[in-house]
């Protein structure tokens, strides 16, 4: 049995949307906004996951990288 939660860190893609990846599972994926990206996200824990084993919580974290100059 699996956790019952998996998080994925969300971070906006370069070329634009966003990109995912869940901490601890090799699962990633993208999508072009934050509706997509969703959809995504839990298309591919159903892919990953059998069904019985599959996490009850899907949760992202959008982390925003950013340098500021001194």
């Amino acid at each position: 049995m699996t956790s019952r939660e998996i998080i994925f860190e969300v971070t906006e893609a370069i070329e634009g949307g966003y990109d995912a990846r869940a901490l601890g599972y090799p699962i990633f994926t993208q999508g072009d906004d934050w509706a997509d990206l969703k959809a995504m996200v839990k298309d591919a824990v159903a892919c990953h996951f059998a069904d019985a084993d599959s996490p009850e919580i899907i949760r992202l974290r959008l982390v925003k990288d950013e340098v500021i100059a001194v």
